[in-house]
């Protein structure tokens, strides 16, 4: 199974100019999304952005009218990957697969993309109040659509009666956690850094850990 992280930009690539402002709302979104992960959003300026991307501020400005703005188009890219694999789950699919498929998709985006994930931790751990936009009715419908397959499985006798509802909650906050809490593991472990084949063990024991947890057999590899 494999995690494809797209771009963070989703406008549609067409003429050299469109292209150029794709280029450089990504060059402006990455820059950014290093400066909240550091500083947080009181403690980061639309300037040290422009800085960190080598455009003048007012460049900025014409892309992201004001930091907020900024902020949040970066939370909603964070939570737009993170729900992606989950979009298109229904009650046909095997369990076992779809949960599998998340926990390795969720733990590539923690390896491949910690700040993203540190960001959303600093967000909600101060509040959340730039994010109570994005949790409004349409996102909780998602929600309880997600734990709606759940809760369809258990009924079909596919996997074991949990709550579906803190199912969702174990999944984000266990993948997270290898983001959020890396330092925390690696002077545990006495690493320095964690490593490819360190998330790789990560998933394979998640994967077993909250598969069985389910009822259900984590599928061979």
């Amino acid at each position: 199974m494999t995690f494809e992280v797209p771009a963070h930009s989703a406008r549609p690539v067409g003429k050299p100019v469109g292209r150029i402002r794709q280029k450089n709302e990504e060059a402006i979104l990455a820059a950014a999304e290093e400066e909240f992960a550091r500083h947080g959003f009181k403690g980061t300026s639309m300037n040290t952005i422009a800085q960190a991307v080598g455009l003048p501020k007012a460049n900025l400005h014409y892309y992201f009218n004001n930091k907020l703005g900024l902020y949040i188009e970066v939370m909603r890219n964070i939570i737009g990957l993170w729900d992606n694999t989950f979009n298109t789950l229904t009650v046909d699919d095997d369990p076992a697969e779809a949960l599998a498929r998340y926990i390795e998709g969720k733990m590539e985006f923690s390896r491949r993309q910690p700040l993203a994930s540190k960001i959303f931790a600093m967000e909600v751990i101060s509040g959340g109040e730039c994010l109570s936009e994005h949790f409004n009715q349409d996102y909780q419908h998602w929600f309880r659509g997600r734990a709606a397959v759940f809760a369809a499985w258990i009924a079909a006798g596919k996997m074991d009666p949990v709550d579906p509802v803190h199912l969702i909650f174990l999944l984000w906050s266990s993948t997270q956690h290898y983001a959020d809490f890396a330092v925390q593991i690696c002077r545990l472990t006495g690493r320095k850094k964690l490593s490819k084949g360190d998330f790789s063990t990560a998933t394979a024991n998640l994967t077993h850990i909250i598969l069985k947890g389910c009822g259900l057999t984590p599928p061979a590899v």
